[in-house]
């Protein structure tokens, strides 16, 4: 079947998606949008033994350098990002070269800050192997690495030349990590697309399944989705922060627990149970949807709520150090009802602080 396309629309600096099967062994299509200069690839100790000689055969000549980085969200420091400098200008790379991407979204926001920053900004070219990454992480231009007082703290917008998406990589994902990715997905059908959302509700089995028409439809309406948002939003000053349904909440939960307890995609169904569940307290969301959300993500294998031992006011100092703070207010994404979100600032702080004394103190299931 032939890759379908889709398109990030910024004006000169608009690319591609491609979302196919066997896409890593195109070496024209690799090679389509790296008209000249070396290749650097920026992999993981995981990826690379089942991927990299595929991408490197198809790149020939091309490839300038290989830096596989240590595998979980852990080692996204600037540590690990030094040591992609390190390979960088030990290979002699240059302004030409294009840094390529072959992993998850660690992998992607490393390699993409990496290429930000590197001689001042080098193209860059992502490759996605996970289903998070694939739907979310590697389109619309946001990389950086962590920090131990808050996630992503430390970053740039650097937009990739294009973004292949090969399908195939996904069946050797442990089910942890694509029930991870599913979670983004879930996220796009409550934020913005309702029919996308009860589409969801109706095929989360064949999701879980992996079934190759129902995962293919998924990423697609998912990349879509935020191609639009990052078309009209590219560096999040307005609608673009409604992708962030959950993130303030699966942030905090991410950092309290060293970024090695919770997959990102974990946190952020949590997250967004979390963010839910304030809305209907706000009356905004009808209680009878909170329940939906829940076994929504528990049909497609997530946790639901947060670890216990969290205090009130840990958590709540972590959510105030979130980028999403502004003028000294936290915004947070909540929802007006199932596939209609807002930004906002405007509620009562003792509801959130009721919503986190209930959440953390109720036991994890």
């Amino acid at each position: 079947m032939p890759a379908e396309i889709l398109e990030v629309d910024l004006g000169e600096r608009s690319y591609p998606i491609y979302i196919g099967a066997g896409l890593l062994g195109d070496a024209e299509l690799l090679l389509r949008h790296v008209p000249r200069g070396r290749i650097a690839v920026v992999s993981n100790a995981t990826v690379a033994p089942l991927y990299l000689e595929r991408v490197r055969a198809a790149l020939g000549d091309r490839l300038a350098v290989v830096k596989i980085l240590p595998d979980g969200e852990q080692y996204k420091t600037l540590e690990t990002l030094a040591s992609i400098y390190d390979a960088l200008l030990e290979a002699r790379c240059d302004r030409h070269t294009t840094v390529l991407a072959l992993g998850g979204g660690v992998v992607g926001d490393m390699a993409g800050f990496a290429a930000a920053t590197y001689q001042r900004g080098v193209p860059f070219l992502q490759v996605p192997t996970t289903l998070l990454a694939q739907v979310d992480s590697s389109v619309g231009g946001k990389t950086g690495v962590n920090h131990p007082r808050g996630k992503n703290m430390i970053g740039a917008f650097h937009q990739p030349c294009c973004v292949i998406a090969d399908t195939d990589t996904l069946a050797t994902l442990p089910e942890r990590e694509y029930a991870a990715g599913l979670a983004e997905v879930i996220k796009y059908g409550l934020i913005g697309d309702r029919p996308f959302l009860d589409w969801l509700r109706a095929n989360v089995a064949a999701l879980r399944r992996r079934e190759s028409a129902s995962l293919t439809e998924a990423i697609r309406r998912s990349c879509a989705n935020k191609a639009r948002v990052v078309a009209s939003d590219e560096r999040e000053e307005g609608a673009r922060a409604l992708l962030n349904f959950g993130h303030t909440f699966a942030h905090a939960i991410e950092t309290a627990t060293g970024y090695s307890r919770f997959l990102h995609g974990e946190a952020v169904a949590i997250g967004m149970v979390m963010a839910a569940e304030l809305s209907a307290r706000m009356g905004w969301l009808a209680t009878s949807d909170v329940p939906m959300v829940r076994e929504l993500l528990l049909a497609a294998g997530l946790p639901v709520d947060p670890p216990a031992g969290l205090g009130e006011e840990q958590f709540l100092g972590l959510m105030a150090a979130d980028k999403k703070v502004a003028a000294g207010k936290l915004r947070l994404v909540l929802l007006r009802a199932p596939g209609e979100a807002t930004v906002t600032a405007d509620f009562p702080f003792e509801l959130l602080r009721g919503l986190l004394s209930d959440f953390l103190r109720r036991p994890a299931a």
